[in-house]
């Protein structure tokens, strides 16, 4: 019931001032629609882009988009930009201010906004007087951040190609050092195939040989005999070897070639769902919102202001009465 009577109170109050609240809207709507002019106001225009992450690898516990996000607000991404367009001139910030980086990254982050979107997207927004400005810079702003990304991972996989390279280079050495002792026990041992020679020494030491057992040289077969008995597990041993590491060599050559192909690949990092465009429309002031501001706080102040006076008058009428 209370509320009732403030609410009726409230709307005499309107009711008894009402034309001198309709002049202060009209005058209020008139200033806002004067002052929100771009005689007053540089109207701005935005160019938009929204791009996906590709070919980028998280760090710890990071999702692309967010290590996408920390490189787009990069230091260097900004730098790049800023030198690009000599915004400090295109800002018209005199490079004697006392504090002209701090004034110049403000103007930046007023104008440039970079954010995840609820689809795990990156949206760029570029504001700027100049139509053609803004679609520059959302266009830089990607072209430095491949660049950037592009930077990291090229010295990543030319460390990678660095360490097997030197990985396969330690394969061909111990594979080569194989081969020269398989070499030196079949020239020096004439041991070649350890089974099918141990399968004939010992056809030649039982006389199974076939046709006249006169035929068997029993010298040459006790050398060999002796030769197997001797480095018979040595040749086993390094045929195996030789085996595995032949394994070992031709996976570090592919790990090689792989690291190889991708430092000398040119990867792009940004999958462009929405390409930025050359606006034509400002989209800052937006002059029905600072109207409609303009009218509801003058209507608001006037109202306050007239309640004070109408509560100032009641004051000094019962002031009056109890005199």
């Amino acid at each position: 019931m209370e509320n009732y009577f403030n609410n009726l109170n409230l709307l005499k109050l309107v009711l008894k001032w009402k034309w001198h609240l309709v002049v202060i809207v009209i005058i209020a709507g008139i200033l806002a629609v004067i002052f929100s002019g771009k005689q007053f106001i540089t109207p701005k225009f935005k160019a938009t882009a929204i791009v996906y992450p590709s070919n980028i690898e998280p760090y710890s516990d990071e999702s692309e988009t967010e290590q996408m996000l920390q490189w787009f607000n990069s230091k260097d991404i900004k730098d790049s930009v800023i030198d690009k367009f000599n915004l400090g001139d295109h800002y018209k910030i005199k490079p004697g201010n006392k504090y002209y980086r701090t004034v110049l990254l403000n103007e930046y982050k007023e104008n440039v906004s970079i954010s995840k979107t609820q689809y795990e997207s990156v949206e760029i927004e570029v504001m700027d007087k100049n139509p053609e400005m803004a679609h520059k810079m959302v266009n830089a702003i990607i072209h430095f951040f491949n660049k950037k990304v592009r930077h990291i991972q090229t010295e990543k996989f030319e460390e990678m190609v660095e360490v097997n390279r030197k990985m396969l280079k330690l394969k061909e050495e111990e594979l080569d050092s194989v081969k020269g002792r398989l070499r030196e026990l079949s020239q020096r041992y004439e041991l070649v195939d350890y089974i099918s020679q141990a399968s004939e020494v010992t056809k030649g030491h039982l006389g199974t040989v076939e046709g006249s057992g006169a035929r068997i040289n029993k010298q040459a077969v006790r050398d060999l005999k002796e030769n197997l008995e001797e480095h018979g597990s040595e040749l086993l041993l390094t045929q195996e070897r030789f085996s595995s590491l032949t394994n070992e060599y031709h996976e570090a050559k592919k790990l090689y070639d792989e690291a190889l192909r991708y430092a000398n690949r040119e990867f792009t990092y940004t999958n462009m769902v929405t390409s930025p465009e050359v606006p034509d429309r400002k989209a800052y002031p937006k002059r029905w919102l600072i109207l409609l501001y303009a009218v509801v706080g003058a209507f608001l102040m006037a109202l306050i202001i007239i309640s004070i006076i109408e509560n100032k008058h009641i004051a000094q009428e019962l002031k009056k009465e109890d005199e």
